[in-house]
């Protein structure tokens, strides 16, 4: 039987050419718009709708969608400022995993997206219900439908009965769907943003008259900045403002501007958006902070209603600095010098940094977007602005929390691989967090939940705005390192042992030149230059010498970038030789990412002008480079690997483990700590290896059980049980090494005693093997969906906090990183001569986990501890599971925020 699901929220999401409408089921008082639909609808459009041109068809076919909800049925409507432009709808029949569906839409309408966009939200609601398949009937001549079936890149069949076509839909989510949906989002999304990054006209709301008000700073900024679009201020006490027309209010505009300003007052900031949409306004950036939940709700409300986007509130403003328009819609002090980057932030603070910052060194900016409160435009949106607009060729990112993180892993996934995304890693502490019950929620933190998401979207995370800007500068001017060798060349001795060190502690390595190398070296170099790793040149190298070594070493294949640390002398100086002028100068240059540090450089990065119009940059610290170079060298390995692939898994229950959860949280509707007996259920619906056990509620039952457990040894452990408990070893509600009827008697008496009240049980388990004790988990976090961790296992888990972390689902290149990262890893490969554990089924048991934590949203936390590892096999020891309420929600659905 289909799964049941309530009835979704309506939410709202864009067309392909950027309007807004509004998704949501369909209701008794719809019953009227939807024979309007229909009876609006063209003889021919009926024809291609019904199979004959016939209103009753009408009535009945709203009669249906507007009757009382019943199983295995679902109707969805499109509708924009309170008129229905589409329907889309799914029944099953005798087959219940599969249903027939059917689509309308308003005449005028076609070719925008409408019945796709239905359709998509169609199949998320049939999967949550347990439906695989959609089965369609349409004319051979409804190009229209056709086209719609053979595009959205689901797995379909076709055949051929006459007049006409029988089409099959497998709803099976692949990373094909997930692409085309992907592609039709983007497309919309920029549509969408047309008006607010590149508006024919913009209005300023609340200019004043007087200097000192933060409407009157952007039209400045607007006017001063040279924007080419028309340009006008609303203030009724006002005919012109700094040289604008001003006018009374949005309505009296002499034409429409595409974006609207808003820097009013937050008690009037609805009403503002209101008047705007009527106008026909496309965008508002509000700059206006302190609106309360009411103002804020009325404020989106307007914008959703009249398909408005949103920057902000509480915000700097946008600009995009592109010569052909010169927007500069911000109150920040200078204007943005044109150029590559992209900018996206929430702190305005942060955000008048970066455009100081990259305008001095001369990057410039593509556009920004200070998001603000992020009630409606994200770094998501951004993102795939800068994709698509031909201009920007870094992003930059500075983004406090995610709205998304899923649907922006892959955004970000596919943007990085064309260029580099960087970001700060803001809110690394775990200052507002507290960690709960179980090993693997105390384990998850924020700033491991945030760097598995930036990892494996490839994402360059820094610590602060100057690492930030300091990587910026070489990725903008050098090309990407083969690897992470590096090279030093100085001409002081201490700033080479300064530099060597930045770059060991950065993780890159510095390998000792080949014989042939160091002839070749001091062919060039002065009497008593010492040529190592560092190369100190001495202070009597001259710029001819430098330019030779550096030459050679640049040919060296056993090194993949290198770093010059210079300080001026009075040696240079006196004979006229410029270091830094060899340094921009040597030919061959571009083959590697070459930088410069200068220890009396008084700004912490420069970009130097190099020959053929190229740069280099140079830092004041040692440690900067380094940090820069560990960047590049990551981002080159990022890329130099192919994307990875969610494998499939045989063996797999789905459908079963969803039963298991169902009837476990219809008897505890608030959820909890399965029982051991529902725990071994559900893991096996995923083949997750358990040791054997058995379940004993007395003291005969736990010795039955006992002997029927016994290895060869005959020992076994037996553990308490009641609902909640968590952490045994703590409770001391763990008994080892049992042997014997006698022994296993007195522990079960023990526990009875001591947790009398509280004992529902005892689980039995022949006592282990010798092997690796490790740990797996998962624990779904509110934002960021289900993280998976492994680690070190056992009793000092927690202590050692030797972990990694990666978002669900798992694909296989994640798993080696997760099996990689830790610590301990080496101790899984063979180290201290003992043999290496069997890689594939911890693998196995890691992309089993993640499946699990993909499928069911309503497991809250998973607690594998410990994991039994040996070269024989994989083995879970004691499993932890807790459920909770939770709607299924799909993250890749197209919607807005």
């Amino acid at each position: 039987m289909p799964h049941h699901v309530p009835d979704r929220p309506s939410v709202h999401a864009l067309l392909a050419d950027g309007t807004t409408v509004c998704i949501r089921s369909v209701v008794a008082g719809d019953h009227d718009q939807l024979e309007g639909l229909y009876e609006e609808m063209s003889p021919e459009n009926l024809r291609l709708r019904f199979f004959a041109a016939s209103h009753r068809s009408a009535h009945l076919a709203a009669d249906r969608a507007c009757a009382p909800a019943r199983s295995g049925y679902r109707a969805l409507l499109a509708e924009t400022q309170g008129r229905v432009v589409g329907l889309a709808e799914y029944g099953t029949g005798d087959e219940k995993d599969a249903a027939e569906v059917s689509i309308a839409v308003a005449d005028g309408l076609h070719h925008r997206g409408v019945g796709t966009l239905l359709v998509e939200h169609l199949v998320s609601a049939a999967r949550a219900e347990g439906i695989r398949a959609f089965e369609a009937d349409a004319l051979s001549e409804n190009h229209a439908v056709l086209k719609l079936f053979a595009d959205l890149g689901l797995r379909t069949t076709r055949r051929f009965e006459g007049p006409e076509v029988r089409w099959t839909i497998a709803l099976d989510q692949s990373d094909t769907y997930l692409t085309a949906v992907e592609e039709r989002g983007r497309a919309a999304d920029v549509a969408s943003l047309e008006p607010l990054l590149r508006p024919k006209a913009v209005a300023v709301i609340g200019a004043g008259r007087k200097p000192g008000s933060v409407g009157r700073a952007i039209l400045h900024q607007l006017h001063a900045g040279g924007y080419t679009g028309r340009l006008f201020a609303v203030n009724p006490a006002a005919h012109a403002i700094l040289g604008v027309p001003s006018y009374s209010s949005v309505g009296a505009l002499p034409r429409t501007p595409d974006l609207a300003v808003l820097a009013v007052p937050a008690a009037v900031i609805p009403e503002t958006a209101e008047e705007c949409g009527k106008a026909g306004v496309r965008a508002l950036l509000v700059v206006t902070a302190g609106l309360h939940a009411d103002q804020a709700q009325a404020l989106l409300a307007a914008c959703r209603s009249y398909g408005m986007r949103l920057v902000g509130p509480n915000c700097l403003g946008i600009s995009n600095a592109d010569p052909e328009l010169s927007l500069d819609a911000t109150f920040a002090a200078g204007h943005p010098r044109p150029g590559t980057a992209g900018v996206a932030v929430q702190s305005g603070g942060v955000g008048i940094a970066l455009l100081d910052g990259l305008s001095r060194l001369g990057i410039g900016v593509s556009s920004f977007a200070s998001l603000g409160d992020k009630f409606d435009v994200s770094g998501n949106d951004m993102l795939q602005w800068w994709e698509s607009d031909g201009r920007t060729g870094l992003a930059l990112l500075h983004l406090e929390s995610f709205g998304n993180p899923r649907a922006f892993s892959r955004t970000a996934r596919r943007v990085t691989r064309r260029m580099p995304l960087l970001t700060v890693d803001a809110g690394r502490t775990d200052a507002g967090r507290r960690a709960a019950a179980s090993h693997t929620a105390a384990a998850a933190t924020s700033t491991m939940t945030r760097g598995a998401l930036f990892t494996q979207a490839g994402i360059t995370a820094t610590r602060s705005i100057g690492e930030l800007l300091e990587t910026a500068a070489l990725l903008h001017s050098q090309p990407l390192p083969a690897g992470s060798r590096v090279a030093i060349i100085t001409n002081a001795g201490g700033a080479g042992v300064l530099a060597a060190d930045a770059c060991a502690e950065a993780g890159l390595s510095l390998p000792a030149p080949t014989p042939e190398l160091i002839d070749d070296l001091l062919a060039v170099l002065p009497d008593g230059a010492a040529v190592g790793n560092p190369v100190d040149a001495t202070a009597a190298v001259t710029e001819e010498q430098l330019t030779d070594c550096l030459d050679r070493i640049m040919r060296y294949d056993g090194v993949d970038a290198v770093l010059v640390a210079l300080v001026p002398t009075a040696v240079a100086a006196a004979t006229g030789d410029d270091l830094v002028r060899a340094l921009t100068r040597a030919p061959g240059r571009r083959a590697k990412p070459i930088v410069a540090v200068r220890l009396e450089q008084g700004l912490p990065v420069e970009l130097l002008p190099a020959a053929e119009d190229g740069t280099i940059p140079s830092y004041a610290e040692p440690q900067a480079a380094a940090r820069a170079l560990a960047h590049s060298a990551h981002r080159a390995a990022w890329l130099a690997r192919p994307a990875g692939t969610v494998p499939d898994l045989d063996g797999v229950e789905t459908e079963r483990a969803r039963t298991v959860v169902e009837t476990y949280l219809a008897a505890h509707p608030d959820g909890g700590w399965l029982d051991p007996r529902t725990c071994a259920d559900l893991l096996a619906c995923y083949g997750i290896p358990q040791i054997p056990w058995a379940w004993a509620e007395t003291e005969d039952d736990a010795v039955l059980a006992a002997d029927r457990l016994r290895g060869f040894d005959g020992r076994v452990v037996m553990k308490a049980h009641w609902p909640g408990l968590v952490h045994k070893s703590q409770q001391h509600a763990v008994h080892l090494d049992l042997r014997g009827d006698s022994q296993v008697r007195a522990a079960y008496r023990d526990l009875e005693t001591r947790f009398a009240g509280q004992l529902t049980g005892v689980v039995l388990q022949p006592l282990a093997a010798r092997g690796t004790e490790l740990f797996a988990g998962v624990v779904q976090d509110e934002v960021f969906g289900p993280l998976v961790l492994f680690g070190l296992g056992g009793t000092a888990t927690e202590v050692l906090a030797d972990h990694a972390a990666r978002l669900a689902p798992l694909t296989d290149h994640d798993v080696h990183d997760l099996i990689t990262s830790p610590r301990c890893a080496p101790l899984l490969f063979g180290a201290h001569g003992n043999g290496p554990v069997d890689l594939g089924e911890l693998e196995q048991l890691l992309l089993r986990l993640s499946r699990m934590a993909a499928d069911l949203p309503q497991l809250a936390e998973t607690d594998f501890n410990p994991v039994l590892a040996t070269p024989g096999g994989v083995t879970v020891l004691d499993a932890r599971i807790r459920l909770v309420p939770c709607r299924p929600q799909d993250p890749y659905l197209r919607r807005l925020r």
